[in-house]
């Protein structure tokens, strides 16, 4: 308060708000039997799916979310999308569509696994 002056409450009001709706974002990834669901809670109210005829090709990989991306969350850039909460590794999905996807996930080799059973069905 010093250096600033009054604090307005309206501003500490606005910035907690902020903080609680990053601290709530959930990024829940369920692999199926016809592809893989993705849901950002509390952004999404419902799943976006990736069919299995979408995806040409996936990997595991690690990336820089600030450099490549601007951030966490869900990031547009031109050609790709990324979903991610926190964390620098993922499943990167090369559509045949051309906008590839990247899924960012806390047990990537979990994740890869699953994909790898459901997809050779």
């Amino acid at each position: 308060m010093l250096v600033l002056g009054p604090v307005s409450w309206i501003g500490l009001v606005v910035i907690g708000v902020v903080a609680a709706f990053l601290y709530s974002l959930r990024l829940n990834t369920e692999v199926r039997a016809d592809g893989i669901y993705l849901k950002m809670w509390p952004i999404h109210w419902s799943f976006r799916r990736i069919t299995w005829a979408e995806i040409d090709h996936y990997e595991l990989r690690t990336y820089r979310p600030l450099r490549e991306f601007g951030g966490w969350g869900i990031r547009w850039v031109p050609g790709r999308i990324a979903y991610n909460v926190r964390g620098n590794q993922g499943v990167w999905i090369q559509r045949t569509t051309g906008r590839d996807v990247l899924v960012g996930s806390q047990d990537v080799e979990e994740l890869v696994s699953a994909i790898d059973d459901a997809y050779e069905r």
